[in-house]
C-alpha cells in the first residue's frame, strides 16, 4: 500500500480506469460491452475477435504496458469499429499518454456507439475535471449518474466531489462524497478526500471521524497519516499526534511527509 497515494491529484490512477481497465473491460451492465442480453454463443464472429484483443489490450494496460495495450486496442477497434468498449479504453490510454484531444476524440465516438454508456461518461468527466472545465465535468458525472442500475454511483459521486471542490463549490463537494461514502463507506478516496475537505473548512472533529477511520485500517499510508497529524494538531490531541507520527516515522521513513513533520511544516 506505500505506493497508493489519496490525494485529489492522483485519482485519475483510481477513478479513471474504472471506466474499462479496473473492471476488467466492463460496462455498467457487467458484460465487456455493455450487452448483458448476449450471450457468448450468439456473438458475432467479429465482436468475438474484437473482444479477445481488447481484454488483451486491458491486461495490458493494468500492468503499465501502455503502448502494447494501445496497439491492442487499435487492432480491436480496426476489426470492430463498432465497439464502444474498445474506444472507451482507447481514451483512457490516451489520458495515461497525456493525449487529451485524442481522449476527448475517443470517449465521444464511445458515447456516439452508446450514449448512454455510463463508464465513458464517468471518464470524459474526469478528463475535463483535469482540464479545470468543470462545468463540462459536472454535466457528464450527472449524466453518468442518470444511467438506471449504474454500479459504479460510489466512484463517480466520489469524481464529482472532488471536482467541485478544485471549482471551489465545498457545499456541493461535501455532499457528492457524502453520498458516496453512503454507497461505499470503505473506500479510502471517500475517507481522505472528505476529511481533506472538512479540515480545509475548520470542521476538525468531523474530519476526525473520516481520517481516523482510514489510519485505523490496512489502507493508511504516509499521506493519511499526516492528515491525520494536522487534524489532531489542530483539536490539539498531542498525544494522538504523537502516535501517528511514530507510524509515520517507522513506516514511511523516506517520504516527503516524514520530513515535512520533522521541519514543522504543517501548512
Amino acid at each position: 500500500m506505500n505506493a497508493i497515494r489519496y490525494g485529489a491529484v492522483v485519482l485519475l490512477l483510481v477513478l479513471g480506469l474504472g471506466g474499462c481497465a479496473a473492471t476488467g473491460g466492463m460496462g455498467p451492465s457487467g458484460s465487456v460491452d455493455g450487452s448483458s442480453w448476449m450471450t457468448r454463443s450468439d456473438e458475432p464472429e467479429e465482436r468475438r475477435r474484437a473482444r479477445v484483443r481488447l481484454e488483451l489490450a486491458t491486461g495490458y494496460f493494468e500492468q503499465g504496458q501502455t503502448t502494447v495495450a494501445l496497439d491492442e486496442v487499435k487492432q480491436a477497434i480496426n476489426i470492430d469499429r463498432s465497439y464502444g468498449a474498445a474506444h472507451n479504453l482507447q481514451g483512457l490510454i490516451f489520458m495515461r499518454l497525456n493525449e487529451p484531444r485524442l481522449a476527448e476524440a475517443s470517449f465521444q465516438q464511445a458515447l456516439r456507439l452508446s450514449a448512454r454508456d455510463a463508464d465513458s461518461l464517468h471518464n470524459l468527466g474526469w478528463l475535463y475535471c483535469q482540464e479545470a472545465r468543470y462545468d463540462d465535468a459536472l454535466r457528464q458525472f450527472g449524466l453518468a449518474l442518470q444511467v438506471p442500475n449504474y454500479a459504479a454511483a460510489a466512484r463517480t459521486l466520489m469524481a464529482q466531489g472532488v471536482c467541485q471542490a478544485r471549482a471551489g463549490r465545498l457545499q456541493a463537494a461535501e455532499d457528492s462524497l457524502a453520498r458516496s461514502f453512503e454507497l461505499d463507506a470503505a473506500n479510502p478516496i471517500t475517507n481522505y478526500n472528505l476529511a481533506l475537505l472538512l479540515h480545509q473548512r475548520g470542521e476538525h472533529t468531523r474530519a476526525q471521524f473520516y481520517i481516523r477511520r482510514l489510519n485505523n485500517s490496512d489502507q493508511a499510508n504516509a499521506e493519511t497519516l499526516w492528515l491525520g497529524i494536522k487534524v489532531e494538531r489542530s483539536m490539539g490531541n498531542q498525544e494522538a499526534v504523537g502516535q501517528l507520527a511514530d507510524q509515520l516515522r517507522k513506516r514511511f521513513p523516506e517520504s516527503p511527509e516524514r520530513s515535512a513533520y520533522d521541519r514543522g511544516v504543517f501548512e
